[in-house]
């Protein structure tokens, strides 16, 4: 399969150059890297002029076309005309030896697959189940592994809020569990979402639709966006074998006030696009999960160091969650 590698990046030299370096160890090399950056500065192209990547295409983009979903949208309009696969990495990633091979088998074992995700490692302790531990209040068991539950999760299993479906599936009143509890066993899961910064698709879905620029900037579940568009489409997986590792950079990310606004009102956009009718009792339950996780965030000013950021967050969360009783986003199939 012909595939292309598209990184969009945004003043983070030093990262940039880490993931090509994991990149070249690869023992499947991408057929085309493509570099959308959207730095203001020069710093990223005098560093990548050294780079001995013959498959590198650097591109520089002007100042309205900067944006997460943008730069992908013109990443896309750049690729080769014979790519089968492209695939999308964050700037801030680290590939495991083997992550393009695993990858790109999948789409040869699962032929209906359209689109297929990776899988971070080093966010998340695991542990095998020998068969003695059944999950409970304090840990996540799937498929025979196990890692701690967080007291968000207890708490809203209390209060009748847990999560109906499993990771990588939106429940109907949203706040479902990510793909990072799909646990390392190196199987394939069918999904229904998965993270944009480790993710692949299909060159031919992109002749029907496109990421959306309503998630501006940073982007916050632009990801959950167009893989539930994509479902229209065909059937999604998680390659928990095709592995990286990813090193959180704190460049390029809003203010947590903003933040914490994204996290509410692109939270409900993307819940609505799922979910167009979920029902009087889901509705319920998402406003009463909404409140519970802001008020736990602002909890968090007392029982954490960056007491400062813990509040900007909350009150973000809390505003957005007025504004959205009055204007609701416009959404886009």
């Amino acid at each position: 399969m012909h595939f292309t590698l598209i990184v969009c990046t945004y003043k983070r030299v030093e990262s940039l150059l880490r993931l090509l370096d994991s990149v070249k160890q690869q023992s499947y090399l991408p057929d085309e890297i493509l570099i959308i950056d959207g730095s203001p500065d020069e710093d990223t192209a005098i560093a990548l002029k050294n780079t001995d990547l013959t498959q590198l295409r650097y591109h520089k983009v002007k100042t309205e076309q900067r944006g997460l979903t943008k730069q992908r949208n013109l990443g896309i309009e750049l690729c080769n005309s014979n790519t089968d696969v492209v695939a999308f990495l964050d700037d801030d990633i680290v590939l495991d030896k083997e992550y393009f091979k695993n990858l790109l088998l999948t789409y040869h074992k699962y032929p209906e697959a359209i689109a297929v995700g990776g899988y971070i490692i080093n966010e998340v302790q695991w542990k095998e189940n020998e068969g003695n531990e059944k999950q409970n209040q304090h840990s996540f068991c799937f498929d025979g592994y196990c890692r701690a539950e967080s007291s968000r999760f207890k708490l809203r299993a209390k209060l009748g809020l847990a999560p109906n479906r499993p990771p990588g599936h939106l429940p109907k009143f949203s706040h479902g569990r990510s793909v990072s509890f799909l646990p390392p066993s190196g199987k394939t899961y069918p999904v229904e979402q998965f993270m944009g910064g480790v993710s692949s698709y299909r060159k031919e879905v992109f002749d029907k639709i496109r990421f959306s620029t309503y998630f501006e900037g940073y982007g916050l579940y632009e990801d959950a966006d167009f893989c539930f568009r994509l479902l229209k489409q065909g059937q999604l997986y998680v390659n928990t074998a095709a592995q990286c590792e990813h090193h959180h950079h704190p460049s390029g990310r809003p203010n947590q006030f903003k933040y914490g606004q994204m996290v509410v009102r692109n939270g409900w956009y993307v819940w609505r696009l799922r979910w167009p009718d979920p029902g009087f009792k889901n509705v319920v339950k998402w406003h009463c999960t909404t409140l519970l996780l802001a008020c736990l965030r602002f909890l968090n000013t007392f029982t954490t160091s960056q007491k400062q950021q813990a509040l900007t967050e909350s009150i973000g969360r809390f505003w957005a969650w007025i504004k959205l009783l009055l204007v609701k986003p416009k959404i886009k199939r």
